[in-house]
């Protein structure tokens, strides 16, 4: 799970690609000007953002050269209808980590999306591990030995986010910053509820104590060579 910006003035465009991102346990918001997008980036933290180069008002360019110029370091992909050299050479040099030209085939997109997380992380999998529990992403489940438990989106998600940051504390509020999209109606208590709901799949392989509660501080997993 992943949390990404889009930035494309196409309605049409922007619902077929958030769908086709959120099957693939993707988050994905959406906005369809500049500007908006720059008051998201202030606020909000992405692990990606897919950026539209004609826009009303600021453009794409413009606003990928401010982004950078404030030390934003989020990888960008251009989604765009210029194909030409001299646009792809900007686009790059605004500080761009790919270019890709409409129409352009999902699948490529996915893959390219994919390949750009992978260079951020250092690493991509499909399942992560820490102590003897599992989770598989592609399939959002759990699994302990020969145990499975199927996982809903929201709490699969929770798990990926805490699973990838052992050792670390995150309050409620910033576990609704990292995995709710911030147009989405969620709450702490809606944070907390997950959790628990989380914790009752985890019962189900005898591990409800992988996600702790620290006191007054928020949620931690942590992993066998790591202290909080």
């Amino acid at each position: 799970m992943a949390k990404i910006l889009m930035v494309d003035d196409d309605k049409d465009l922007t619902a077929s690609v958030q769908s086709f991102l959120v099957s693939q346990s993707q988050v994905v918001e959406v906005c369809h000007s500049a500007e908006d997008a720059a008051q998201l980036l202030q606020a909000y933290q992405y692990e990606l953002i897919l950026l539209d180069w004609n826009l009303p008002g600021m453009t794409g360019e413009d606003l990928c050269r401010q982004y950078r110029r404030k030390g934003g370091q989020t990888p960008i992909i251009f989604l765009t209808g210029m194909s030409d050299i001299d646009s792809i050479e900007a686009g790059l040099n605004a500080g761009a980590d790919d270019y890709m030209v409409k129409p352009f085939d999902i699948r490529e997109l996915n893959a390219r999306v994919k390949s750009s997380l992978k260079r951020r992380t250092g690493v991509f999998k499909e399942k992560l591990e820490i102590r003897d529990v599992v989770l598989d992403q592609e399939n959002s489940c759990v699994i302990v030995g020969d145990m499975t438990v199927r996982l809903r989106a929201k709490e699969a998600a929770l798990l990926e986010f805490l699973m990838k940051h052992p050792n670390r504390i995150y309050s409620a509020q910033q576990l609704l910053d990292a995995v709710w999209p911030s147009d989405a109606e969620g709450s702490t208590d809606g944070v907390r509820t997950w959790i628990n709901l989380l914790r009752k799949k985890l019962t189900l392989v005898n591990r409800a104590d992988l996600v702790r509660t620290v006191l007054g501080s928020g949620y931690v997993i942590e992993d066998e060579s790591g202290t909080v």
